[in-house]
């Protein structure tokens, strides 16, 4: 015999949800909820939520009633911040009217700004009075971002006109500070040819033939060296001009060698110039072939004497155009071939004129060539005055590695002696002399001596 089994309960929540479904289109095909002739419809999250509860007329009014309080008031918060945006907006315009100023725009962006705040005061005495539904929310909300667009659009072009202002006016600075550097410059290349001049050896005006001692050597050397670097600043300034590597170019001349400093690889090159300039100088003739260096001693060093007594105070490109074949000619001639190679002198004009000229026993006027006649000029003039002398003169070099020694030579940076321990030659900047039995020390570039690795 089968169990009787009770039939189902009626399920109550879908059968209210069902009349709820009937009310909501009876009411809406009827009558819909308006306020102000808009339509506010209740969203479908709202009447799921609806029909999986038990609501009555009232609690669904209720409900309706929030959605459109939400709405009215997220329309009031949007119109808030327009205006703020808007307030944003004219008080940068009146700050752009200030600078430069301008009386009529300042007294319309201040207006603007009186405005702005007085609205601002409306909406808060509005909230105060709970008056905010004066439109329908969905018009004020539209209205509200168009107004805060226009203000941030407002916004941003003072914004970029008060850049471009400052643009133009850092431009101008530029321009400026541009014109007083070239100024600086060439006044600093007038101050440079000024020291190199000619008149640089007045300190030997007094100079006679039977006094020249070492301390004569020393200050000859000093004005040498200042044209060598002279030359040195010149011939990196080219060689950047004409878009040289300069990092690849110091390691060529310097292989392996860590420099502390950027600026320190200047040195290299000075090395360079150096090690040229100076090869030969042990030789009366300079390693040149002349018939004017072959006298006996006395007669050589009375010769030497008369050479730089009638070089240091002269014109330098007038006594090489009226001496092209002397023997300070043919060493200007014979270094400028061997140190200025042709690639290099092409990079710097376009063109292998100089060379041309140089080769041919002419001598150009251009600032390169002057600048190198000038070096040759100092290092000949030293050269005879070391032959001037009864004892002999010769130059030495110090080989890398070598451990430094203070009554040798020189450090060209003080930055190494700020570490502890020993210090090596990386390589010579300057070659030493021995005058008789006084050292002339030779200036170096220093490195710290490596520790022997640990087996």
């Amino acid at each position: 015999m089968e169990s009787i089994r009770p039939s189902p309960a009626p399920n109550r929540s879908s059968k209210l949800a069902r009349t709820f479904q009937k009310v909501i289109h009876l009411r809406a095909s009827s009558k819909p909820f308006s306020n102000n002739g808009f339509c506010l419809l209740i969203p479908q999250e709202k009447l799921k939520c609806c029909e999986s509860q038990h609501f009555d007329k009232e609690e669904i009014q209720e409900c309706k009633e929030n959605s459109r309080n939400r709405a009215v008031l997220e329309a009031f918060v949007a119109k808030l911040f327009a205006t703020i945006s808007s307030l944003k907006a004219a008080y940068a315009e009146l700050q752009m009217a200030q600078f430069p100023y301008n009386s009529d725009a300042i007294q319309a962006a201040d207006q603007a700004v009186v405005d702005e705040l007085k609205a601002l005061s409306e909406l808060k005495h509005s909230y105060l009075k709970k008056q905010v539904d004066s439109s329908p929310p969905h018009v004020t909300l539209m209205l509200a971002e168009i107004q805060e667009q226009q203000s941030l659009m407002k916004t941003y072009e003072i914004t970029m006109k008060k850049m471009q202002g400052e643009i133009e006016g850092k431009e101008a600075l530029f321009s400026s500070l541009q014109k007083e550097l070239q100024e600086i410059s060439l006044d600093n290349k007038s101050l440079e040819r000024k020291l190199n001049a000619s008149g640089s050896f007045t300190v030997l005006d007094n100079v006679r033939f039977s006094d020249v001692n070492p301390k004569d050597f020393i200050t000859v050397l000093h004005y040498a060296m200042r044209s060598v670097r002279h030359f040195v600043k010149h011939l990196i300034r080219d060689m950047e001009g004409a878009n040289w590597d300069i990092d690849a170019a110091a390691a060529a001349i310097q292989n392996g060698v860590s420099f502390e400093k950027k600026n320190h690889k200047a040195f290299a090159f000075e090395s360079f110039i150096c090690r040229e300039i100076f090869n030969g100088f042990n030789d009366p003739c300079f390693a040149i072939q002349t018939d004017h260096c072959w006298s006996p001693e006395k007669q050589r060093r009375a010769f030497f004497f008369d050479q730089f007594k009638k070089l240091k105070s002269a014109s330098l490109i007038h006594f090489l155009k009226q001496n092209p074949s002397s023997p300070f000619g043919k060493f200007l001639k014979s270094k400028y071939l061997h140190l200025v190679h042709p690639k290099m002198e092409f990079s710097f004009s376009g063109n292998l004129t100089q060379r041309k000229l140089v080769n041919s026993g002419e001598f150009p006027e251009t600032e390169f060539f002057k600048a190198f006649a000038e070096m040759g000029r100092r290092v000949w003039l030293l050269h005879c005055l070391a032959f001037s002398f009864d004892q002999q003169v010769t130059t030495f070099q110090a080989r890398k590695g070598d451990r430094f020694s203070e009554v040798y030579m020189e450090s060209v940076t003080d930055e190494v002696f700020a570490g502890a321990g020993e210090f090596q030659v990386a390589f010579t900047v300057v070659p030493g002399f021995k005058v008789g039995k006084i050292v002339v020390q030779s200036q170096v570039y220093l490195s710290p001596v490596s520790s022997p690795a640990k087996s």
